[in-house]
């Protein structure tokens, strides 16, 4: 090769490398919009659905993407966190399938440098104490649980039950704090309203959606076939619904059962919808849309501007029934 050959061919290499675009390091995504996870421990329930949907839209109109990612367990929690970071992704918003693994999604977090924050049950560290530094926004369980126990005692007044005639199943999952705190505050209200105390029975479920309701209600029913009415309380209205159901297989009327859940979501209107009433009363609604906006809008502003949210942000709800659910629903923009 000549001299001058040689001179062409560094000027052209040269030229070729000032051209072409700077190397990307792996999980460095150059002017791309700000992303953010969105991990729900149910994806197949409507008030996760409502969540997933209320993020991605907030996102849409401010300019940031949602990555949404089912984690039914612990592995798949430490899977999509490992997925969020090699996408680049700032941070997540994150309901666990179990609140103990507070620590490890702590730490594996920090691994990637991403912010995080809780939404619905907050999670909890090794003493079983809400981690520290994580901000979180959910329901007051406990007064939540008073607002049900409320509505059931208020239904038994208008039908004029008599406590003692009267049967409740509690449906609950003790491992789960914020199933605790609400079934331990329905259940203080209704003995405060004149319950008897020893015809309230627990319903240990497995999991919580109808299936896990109806199984846990019953061998309640069977064990007392003397009671002829009965209520239904639980951590959400899947369960509720379940133990409606456990109430219906043993032919018991509908006017002799009074169900209240909590959430407001698709499971409750199609039920307020069917031609007949069934022994599902009501709901506690709370806007599961706004939970899914208000807990991305806290994390996207801590990223974009240092300012951490606030650490527990409780809200309340609404009874929702046969008669005003489709006010309510618009009232909360479910």
């Amino acid at each position: 090769m000549t001299s001058k050959l040689r001179r062409f061919t560094l000027r052209a290499t040269m030229a070729a490398l000032l051209a072409a675009p700077l190397a990307v390091p792996l999980g460095v995504h150059a002017d791309e919009p700000l992303k953010i996870g969105f991990l729900v421990k149910m994806p197949e329930q409507a008030w996760f659905i409502n969540e997933e949907k209320a993020a991605t839209a907030l996102g849409k109109s401010e300019g940031f993407s949602v990555v949404n990612i089912g984690t039914p367990d612990g592995e798949r929690v430490l899977s999509a966190i490992d997925n969020l970071g090699a996408q680049g992704a700032k941070g997540f918003v994150i309901c666990a399938p179990d609140v103990r693994l507070g620590p490890a999604i702590q730490a594996r977090a920090k691994k990637y440098g991403m912010k995080f924050v809780t939404v619905d049950d907050q999670l909890v560290d090794s003493a079983g104490k809400p981690l520290a530094d994580v901000p979180h926004l959910g329901m007051s369980a406990f007064k939540i649980g008073n607002q049900v126990g409320q509505a059931i005692s208020d239904e038994m007044k208008r039908r004029g039950w008599k406590p003692e005639e009267v049967g409740a199943i509690r449906i609950s999952d003790y491992e789960l704090p914020t199933a605790r705190l609400r079934t331990d505050g329905a259940t203080q209200t209704l003995l405060a309203n004149g319950f008897k105390k020893e015809n309230i029975f627990d319903a240990p479920q497995k999991t919580t959606d109808d299936e896990g309701g109806f199984v846990a209600a019953s061998p309640v029913l069977s064990k007392h076939p003397n009671i002829k009415k009965w209520v239904v309380f639980a951590l959400n209205e899947e369960s509720v619904l379940g133990g409606v159901r456990a109430t219906e297989q043993l032919h018991i009327p509908s006017a002799d059962v009074i169900g209240v859940g909590i959430n407001g979501a698709g499971e409750a209107f199609a039920e307020f919808q069917k031609k007949e009433a069934t022994g599902f009363y009501g709901t506690i609604a709370v806007s599961s849309t706004n939970h899914g906006k208000d807990s991305a809008e806290n994390l996207v502003q801590w990223i974009k501007t240092g300012k951490q949210p606030p650490a527990d942000t409780q809200t309340t709800g609404k009874l929702m029934t046969r008669t005003n659910w489709l006010d309510v629903r618009k009232e909360l923009g479910i």
